[in-house]
């Protein structure tokens, strides 16, 4: 690690970063390669932003959107199976960085879906991780942001049908309490690589607020200067939340 690099420091950064890793399938087309090396390529840029985020400090919660229900329900079968052994992979890898820098690892999404013995691994290191106090490391897998707010609302309509809740105790603050993200903080920044300018059914609630930056680099470029880019750019925001700065 160079001089600049450990001097580097940001006035204020998200308590919650969120990051739609786009750009992995261009990335390897331009270069003539199968898509699955886009997404290797990819999962290296995943390492290197994760562990830059726990070395810069004040990051509470990383969530990168891995796997959308689209894409797992409308990609080709071959891509999808390679997609879950990398996962695999990644997550074996990921564990021993996790308890070596004090990372709590977890997900959100329905899980039900994935292969057994990808969720069993996930479970396992998200159970040998569960006490750490430091960034928690959250990947969205299998996830749509309008299938979680649907799942929330029938929780809440199962319990005003059971006389457990009334209609008007239900306000903003118990929707999201039955949401993936429960007892998250909202994003503050959101990410996307690859250049398109839409939230592709991520963390639709969660963004409200959110500061979003919308980076040209496809993800398997994306690494330390990327990140420091779009940190830089989020220290210099105001947010007003709706108020009009006083003059």
């Amino acid at each position: 690690m160079s001089v600049e690099e450990e001097k580097v420091s940001f006035e204020r950064v998200p308590r919650h970063l969120a990051v739609i890793m786009d750009g992995n399938g261009r990335w390897a087309r331009e270069r003539g390669l199968p898509r699955i090396r886009g997404h290797e390529e990819g999962a290296k840029s995943v390492r290197e932003v994760t562990e830059e985020c726990v070395r810069i400090g004040g990051i509470e919660q990383l969530t990168l959107y891995a796997l959308s229900y689209d894409n797992l329900h409308k990609r080709p079968r071959n891509e999808v199976d390679a997609l879950f052994k990398l996962l695999r992979k990644y997550t074996n890898e990921q564990l021993s960085t996790a308890v070596e820098k004090n990372i709590r690892l977890a997900t959100i999404g329905e899980m039900e879906d994935l292969p057994q013995p990808l969720r069993g691994e996930i479970a396992e290191a998200i159970r040998k991780t569960r006490d750490n106090t430091g960034m928690t490391f959250c990947l969205a897998l299998n996830y749509s942001a309008r299938r979680e707010i649907t799942h929330a609302a029938r929780e809440l309509a199962q319990l005003v049908q059971r006389d457990e809740l009334s209609t008007g105790a239900i306000t903003e603050q118990t929707l999201a309490e039955h949401l993936f993200t429960a007892g998250a903080p909202d994003v503050d920044l959101l990410i996307r690589s690859g250049g398109d300018m839409r939230v592709s059914d991520f963390l639709l609630w969660q963004i409200s607020y959110a500061e979003i930056f919308v980076s040209q680099v496809y993800w398997p470029d994306f690494r330390r200067a990327e990140l420091h880019e779009a940190l830089r750019w989020f220290a210099g925001r105001q947010r007003r939340f709706g108020a009009v700065k006083e003059l």
